[in-house]
Formats: structure tokens, sequence, C-alpha cells
């Protein structure tokens, strides 16, 4: 059947998803991603000629196409067309929407889905090739095997998987980066060599926006005034993060650039953790990460915070260590609608959440979200719902 697509509910939800998200400038001068951005106000459709009886009738003009779905489904998953004996199966079935979904779970069950859930994550986690793509496999097995996501975050062995790319297996391997204890992907060597920086601030860039889907600012509090150019709008006491009066080498607390402070009250409570790992991905017991400043003199946490603050992932969920931090990510349910959006936007066809603004409104998935959970947090479940929802089927 031949015939001009419809937008997917994912398309007519975008426009208004993207104005919602305008109001939260990160320290780059980017605006803020992601659905689940803190104290979002609402905001009306940016078209007022669309009104909402107009979208009820495109969703409803919709028609199941199992055909057209079965050959974006495969090309997602097993990274080729289908077969002419999958398309008569589903198309021939007297139930193709049993035989459609039949097929569908063949695909997961395939080597090589493996191998495209190897570069889904490639392009998700930004990182991959060579020695780089233990995280991705890492993320990659949990898929395949059926396992709880959370691994990616709590798992304390076999973190760095290799893979067989004839067979599409892993074989568990264990990281070696010499930290106390391994917190999933946050202690992978490879993952810290990738993203070392100074301050240990790209890893923590890293683990807000592939894990929470959006840029800094993290944290949204009532807007204050503290005698800058513009209000600060974190949460924290601005008093919590060094600056100049504090002896800290970067003045975080500068006035003149208050924006930085609405990012950095989050992401100095952070990235401590990260700052024993040296430029070669190895933890040290002294932080070996270097500042900005005049001579890159090492980071101490008096370079972070001030006396009596503790690390956190966010206000009020202090942590100590990375393993603290990974179940603070485990148990965020920020977190969990990060990794089905992300999932969604892989079948729809969408670009970075993050980068792009491919925006997911929590509404459109929350019915994966829940499955997500009642799941056991197994994203294959994800995967397998997405790929058989409506949205996806209807053209």
């Amino acid at each position: 059947m031949t015939a001009t697509k419809v937008p997917r509910l994912r398309e007519l939800f975008i426009a208004a998803s993207v104005a919602a998200v305008a109001a939260a400038a990160a320290c780059d001068g980017s605006v803020q991603g992601g659905d689940n951005a803190p104290d979002a106000a609402p905001v009306a459709a940016p078209d007022a000629q669309i009104g909402p009886t107009q979208w009820d009738e495109a969703l409803a003009s919709r028609e199941v196409d199992y055909g057209h779905a079965l050959r974006i489904a495969s090309l997602r998953l097993v990274g080729s067309l289908p077969t002419l004996a999958e398309i008569k199966f589903v198309t021939d079935a007297v139930d193709p929407a049993s035989a459609y979904e039949a097929t569908i779970d063949a695909y997961l069950g395939d080597p090589r889905f493996a191998r495209q859930m190897r570069y889904f994550f490639r392009d998700s986690f930004r990182i991959g090739g060579g020695e780089l793509d233990s995280a991705p496999n890492f993320a990659a097995q949990l898929v395949v095997e059926d396992r709880s996501f959370l691994d990616l975050f709590t798992a304390t062995t076999d973190t760095c998987p290799t893979y067989d790319s004839a067979t599409g297996t892993f074989a568990a391997a264990s990281c070696d980066s010499g930290a106390p204890a391994t917190a999933g992907v946050l202690t992978d060597p490879n993952v810290m060599r990738h993203f070392y920086s100074n301050m240990a601030f790209r890893r923590v860039r890293w683990v807000q926006e592939t894990f929470a889907c959006t840029k800094f600012p993290a944290e949204f509090g009532d807007p204050q005034d503290v005698g800058g150019s513009a209000q600060y709008t974190s949460p924290w006491a601005f008093d919590s993060i060094a600056g100049a009066e504090t002896g800290g080498v970067i003045d975080f607390r500068d006035t003149s650039a208050v924006i930085c402070a609405n990012c950095h009250t989050t992401m100095n409570h952070q990235a401590p953790l990260f700052a024993h790992f040296g430029e070669d991905g190895r933890y040290n017991a002294d932080m070996v990460v270097p500042t900005p400043a005049e001579g890159a003199p090492i980071a101490r946490l008096a370079d972070f915070l001030v006396d009596g603050e503790t690390m956190a992932w966010r206000l009020g969920e202090p942590v100590t260590d990375l393993t603290g931090l990974g179940a603070a990510l485990a148990s965020d349910p920020a977190v969990a609608e990060c990794m089905v959006a992300r999932t969604w936007n892989f079948a729809m066809g969408k670009g970075d959440i993050v980068n792009t603004l491919a925006l997911v409104p929590g509404a459109v998935v929350q019915a994966q979200i829940a499955e997500f959970q009642t799941s056991g947090f197994r994203l294959k479940e994800v995967f397998r719902s997405v790929f058989t929802s409506d949205d996806f089927v209807k053209f």
C-alpha cells in the first residue's frame, strides 16, 4: 500500500517539547535537553492553528502496516532487510499481529542483535573502538542477556566483557582500574581515560548527559539575587562551592558569571569522585587531575567544595564514593526514563536526545517506563514493547 505517512505520536509532540526546554540555559550557553527538566514551565502548542482536535484526527487516521514496520524493525534490530520468508510469514498470516510479534522476538534473539546493540551504545555513550568498546560491550551484554540494566551502575565484577563478532556473544571480563571497588561503568578505566579533563568535569558531564539525558544545569531552585549580573537558580547554597575567598584555584562564586555556579554547584559535588582517575584511566589514592589555572596545579578537594560539604548526586542525596553514586543513579527515576527514551529514539530513527534535542515526552513512553520498572529494569523488554507499540506499527 502506498500512502503519505502520517506523523507518529513522537513527531506530534516534538515541537511543544522543544519550547519546554528553551528556558533552561546550560553553562556553555546551549539549551537544556530532555523532557524531565526540573520545574519546566508549561508551554502552549507553538502553532496556534493546530488544536487538540486536529492532533487527535491525525493520530486516528494512522493505519497499521506490519509489512512496513517489519522492514524498519529488521534494519534496526539485526542490521538488514527482512527475508522474503519473514515478510510472507507476517503479511500472509491469519493473525499478522501475532506473527509480527513473533518475528520481533526472533530478532531479539538473533546473534546480529548483539552487534546492533554495540552500535547503539557506542552512539549513546559517545565512546567506542578497540579498548574503548568496554562500556558499550557491557551495556549491550546486559540487554542481549536480558539482565537488569541497573547493573550498568552497580555491578562489582565482569564490567569489561569482550565480544565475539562471529557468534554475537560476550565473554565475561573484569576491568583493571585499580579502584577500591567496582561500580559498573563508573569505574571503567577506558571511560575514565577517554573523558579525561581538567578537574574531571568531562567525566561528570558524560554521566549527566548520557544517563539523565539533560545538560547542565541539572538542578533548579527558586531564583535568588546573589549580587551578580543574573539570578542564581540552583537549589544548593551559593557558598557551598569553592571560590577565590575560600582559597580555591578557580572562583566558582564569580558573580560576573553566575550561570557557572548554577552548573557547578551540582558538578563540584560529583567531580571529586572522578578526580582520582589519571590520564591513563587508573585510580590513584590522591587526586590526579589538573586544574585550568596557570601551571596546571593538581586539583584538591578544597578547589571543588568548602569544608564540611560532602559529595552528592543531587541536593539531599549525598554519596561518599562511586559505589554510592552508582546506587543513586540506579534509583533515580529520571535515569530509567532516559534509557527508555533513548530506546524509543533508536526505534523511531531519531537523533540524540541531548545533542539534537530529539526529545521524548514522558507521557509518550509512560507504558514502556512502567514495563521497564516492573520487569526488573530489563531493557530488552523495552525494546520489544517499543517495536510492537501502536506508534511503531501505525503509519
